[in-house]
């Protein structure tokens, strides 16, 4: 695999928009990989490996941030005094992304243990639930005698299609009314014979297939789609992700998938 520079890599990431924000932070010292201080915006790096990433200037604890970012202000939706479930809070990026729109409280639920960075893990707006299958789980298992019901949910998991998980999430939240902002990533949904080396699916007629696929399990659950966008940045292996919005109210909305694909890969590759 050919090495990439470390400046271009933190691009292609999405953690600055252009190569010259991204040295500036690098040349500061503000950039670490795998726990070491990188100064050289010229670095040589695998992008296939492993990589752990520490930028100081993120605003959220994890890049995931930035992907619900882009869905509250392209859905337009309020977050402010809104009880929350985030589904698959891993370090809590979506969490944090909630908390600085408004949210009044969030459940942060996860499968594993360890992982939700202590600021979100401390914050007393959140409750935090740990090793818990959000497949699986029941309401008492989020929920203590009391407690509100979340009305919106915000869901990032992976290694596993999210058609396997959606049908439990309706009976996670208030019956009146819900939503949910989801993020569909392609090389959990598609056919393994359909994801290349790397774990990354680059057929836009494979992105398309998958966005309608999981778009009509949506319609068939009794929800309407309100909104369906491109992540703002890739997935760890380089993949274009996609978020769609969808709730228990009101009409389906119609939406060009080729086109949001077209888009997708001409701002995220450049092709």
């Amino acid at each position: 695999m050919k090495k990439e520079r470390l400046d271009s890599l933190l691009v292609n990431l999405g953690y600055f928009e252009n190569k010259s924000k991204a040295a500036a932070a690098v040349l500061a010292g503000d950039v670490k990989i795998n726990d070491e201080v990188i100064t050289k915006a010229g670095f040589q790096i695998n992008p296939e490996k492993k990589l752990q990433i520490e930028v100081k200037t993120m605003p959220y604890v994890s890049r995931g941030g930035f992907k619900l970012e882009k869905a509250l202000k392209t859905f337009d939706i309020e977050i402010k005094d809104r009880i929350c479930l985030d589904a698959g809070a891993s370090t809590g990026g979506f969490t944090d992304c909630l908390l600085q729109n408004g949210a009044k409280f969030v459940y942060a639920v996860d499968v594993g243990y360890g992982q939700i960075a202590w600021k979100i893990r401390q914050d007393k707006r959140v409750k935090v639930v740990e090793k818990t299958n959000i497949k699986l789980c029941k309401k008492e298992d989020i929920y203590n005698e009391g407690e509100p019901l979340a009305n919106l949910l915000v869901m990032d998991v992976s290694f596993i299609s999210i058609e396997k998980v959606l049908p439990n999430l309706k009976n996670l939240l208030s019956t009146d009314f819900h939503e949910m902002i989801c993020l569909i990533k392609p090389q959990f949904e598609a056919g393994k014979d359909l994801v290349e080396k790397g774990g990354v699916v680059r057929n836009r007629n494979t992105h398309r297939d998958v966005i309608s696929n999981v778009c009509d399990f949506i319609i068939n659950l009794g929800y309407k789609i309100k909104g369906l966008t491109f992540s703002s940045i890739k997935g760890p292996s380089g993949n274009i992700e996609y978020l769609v919005h969808f709730s228990t109210n009101g009409e389906n909305l119609s939406f060009d998938i080729n086109s949001i694909v077209e888009d997708a890969f001409t701002t995220l590759n450049g092709n």
